[in-house]
């Protein structure tokens, strides 16, 4: 009986353990079930794939969370633990917002948009390269949407964060110049390809801009 008990158990683990990883680097519905606001820890119910928990560094700052509220969080990975699967999610990865744009924007499902690169700093800004592989097809219009639609409901999800769609080049002298947007550019003087060095000239009324609030605009511009 014994036996018995712990094959179905060992079962029902591995059941949950394949059920979760096919969830990996996705997006999943999940609710919160408790807040400790001293650990800074949410504790949060993934459904089938069981219970996960929300560490500080992972949440969005500023963001509040409280219990019974649906989340929307990204499955980092799972690992198989002796106490069954551990799953790790987050809310500050970039992979949040490329899936939230991979459901919302047709041409990025089916694969003539590509996001090639996104840089963010959760809770404030996300810079994202785009490109497309059918000339007659804007990728940057495909992800604002029509009458910015698109990127006005994942800005809602995300709680506001503002988001720069650019696109992307293989010429790094386009790239890196788009990538400073909305500073307009003058020149991009690559001055060592080898360890990605450049120096870039911008009018004298836009370094301010180019640089961007405590050097964010040209932080995400070099993750990217």
């Amino acid at each position: 009986k014994h036996v018995i008990r712990q094959g179905i158990r060992e079962a029902e683990r591995s059941q949950q353990l394949s059920e979760i990883q096919s969830r990996a680097h996705d997006i999943v519905q999940a609710t919160v079930t408790r807040v400790d606001p001293e650990k800074g820890i949410v504790a949060l119910d993934l459904g089938k794939g069981g219970e996960a928990i929300l560490p500080r560094n992972e949440q969005v700052p500023g963001e509040v969370y409280t219990e019974g509220e649906t989340l929307q969080v990204y499955v980092v990975d799972v690992v198989s633990t002796e106490r069954g699967p551990r799953v790790m999610i987050s809310r500050t990865h970039p992979g949040l917002v490329k899936r939230l744009f991979e459901l919302e924007v047709p041409e990025i499902y089916d694969g003539t948009v590509e996001i090639k690169s996104i840089a963010r700093e959760a809770g404030s800004r996300t810079k994202m390269a785009v490109w497309s592989a059918d000339p007659n097809v804007d990728p940057i219009g495909s992800c604002v949407g029509p009458k910015g639609g698109r990127v006005a409901s994942i800005v809602n999800e995300l709680g506001g964060e503002k988001i720069d769609i650019i696109e992307y080049s293989d010429d790094p002298q386009k790239y890196i110049s788009a990538a400073l947007s909305p500073a307009k550019v003058l020149s991009v003087e690559i001055t060592d390809l080898e360890n990605k060095n450049c120096r870039v000239t911008v009018p004298d009324g836009q370094l301010s801009l180019a640089i961007g609030n405590k050097g964010q605009n040209a932080r995400l511009a070099a993750k990217l």
